[in-house]
């Protein structure tokens, strides 16, 4: 199966061509290398996807026949990010998610609740 085609069918993108650009800018790789969109997986391969500030690695199961549902993506990969990789992955979300852009006024009181909360 074709490396974009399976990034996709297990819902690490959302679309095959978001999967295509990434492996194009040289965001994936498998045994350290970049590699192409046409690359045929094999069952056992390690997949690397650079993020910002962090990256995931999974290792291939099975090969779906098309794209599947979330509960069943267990079934097809398995996640072996190291944990430091985890709790950066999770500070970077967080970051993220209080962070405001300038001008946009005061906080609702959805954006207070959740401040307090991280507070």
């Amino acid at each position: 199966m074709r490396v974009d085609s399976y990034l996709w069918a297990v819902r690490l993108y959302k679309t095959r061509n978001n999967a295509a650009d990434s492996l194009k800018l040289g965001r994936v790789l498998i045994d350290d290398q970049p590699i192409k969109a046409s690359r045929t997986l094999k069952k056992g391969d390690a997949i690397e996807i650079r993020f910002t500030g962090y990256s995931r690695r999974f290792e291939v199961l099975d090969f779906p026949k098309s794209r599947v549902g979330a509960g069943l993506v267990e079934n097809f990969l398995r996640e072996t990010s190291t944990k430091e990789d985890r709790d950066k992955r999770e500070m970077i979300q967080l970051a993220r998610k209080h962070q405001r852009n300038q001008g946009l006024g005061r906080p609702t009181k959805r954006d207070r609740r959740d401040l307090d909360e991280w507070i």
